[in-house]
């Protein structure tokens, strides 16, 4: 088994996660959350986020606005609606306790034999 399969696959799990957090602040084109997310060391491409980006939106999760560009075409920015506001709350928690359980799982060195 190669390891860095098994850390693409981690990435791809938390990947829709992090999409919302990152549009939780403010609403984005698809260049800034790639920026985000290259920042934060997530390393997706286009091709990757594009059909994440729709998922969400068909899901009533993200809407989107045109905006003119003072430098090419008009940019698609997308934002949480209130749905997905609220399905972000809801994510937020989740991963707080899969983190607390995570960390539970592998740093807890037992006594018991």
């Amino acid at each position: 088994m190669k390891i860095e399969n098994t850390k693409a696959q981690m990435r791809k799990g938390v990947l829709e996660f992090c999409i919302l957090s990152i549009l939780n602040d403010k609403d984005a084109y698809t260049s800034e959350i790639l920026e985000h997310l290259k920042g934060a060391k997530l390393l997706v491409v286009e091709g990757t986020v594009y059909p994440l980006l729709t998922r969400l939106k068909n899901a009533g999760l993200l809407n989107y606005r045109w905006e003119e560009s003072t430098s090419g075409p008009p940019r698609k920015y997308y934002g949480l609606t209130e749905t997905g506001k609220l399905f972000l709350k809801e994510l937020n928690t989740t991963w707080n306790d899969l983190v607390e359980a995570v960390n539970l799982v592998t740093t807890n060195k037992s006594t018991k034999k």
